[in-house]
């Protein structure tokens, strides 16, 4: 069958025709093979543990008779888990989004983003960034191995330090590393 195929393309391209047609198709497998090897390789937050973060946040929050929602982003600021304790404040869900994407786009905690702006006023644009951006205590990057895979934002307790704590609630039950803000 292939010796017909190359017989009707000799045919139709002549000897020239055939023999580039087989050199690209010869390296055309290098090429992609090339490509792949050069597209960026991340690690990804399975909604496994996006879920079993947030769930460890609420109930942390849930002991201490406060209700929360908890929202775990990826990388990129997207949602991949949001949980609303019952009787949570309806703006809980969207300051808990808006704190999981602050701190995964800028990869820091927001309790540590809202001290620098505070001490440094030249740096309050950054609050207006986009509306997503939220710059007060409760979201915690979430870095596994080393890589910033996403984010953990907590709100609704009476206190952002408290949100920061049932963050980290959320941080150790998946085995990430911590980055509960140090007091200054």
């Amino acid at each position: 069958m292939m010796v017909r195929a190359i017989q009707v393309s000799r045919r139709k391209l002549g000897r020239a025709g055939l023999v580039a047609a087989m050199l690209v198709l010869a390296g055309g497998g290098t090429m992609v093979a090339q490509a792949a090897d050069e597209l960026p390789k991340e690690s990804v937050l399975p909604s496994s543990l996006a879920g079993k973060a947030a769930q460890a946040a609420v109930d942390f929050c849930k002991k201490d008779g406060y209700r929360v929602s908890a929202s775990v982003v990826d990388r990129a600021g997207v949602l991949r888990a949001m949980l609303r304790a019952d009787g949570a404040g309806p703006h809980t869900v969207d300051s808990s989004r808006k704190k999981a994407y602050t701190a995964a786009s800028l990869r820091r905690a927001t309790t540590e983003l809202a001290e620098m702006i505070a001490k440094q006023p030249a740096l309050q644009a950054l609050r207006e960034m986009n509306e997503s951006i939220l710059m007060v205590g409760g979201g915690l990057p979430i870095e596994i191995a080393g890589e910033v895979v996403g984010a953990i934002g907590v709100g609704g307790a009476p206190g952002t330090h408290l949100d920061d704590a049932c963050a980290e609630a959320g941080l150790d039950a998946i085995g990430a590393a911590s980055k509960m803000p140090t007091a200054k």
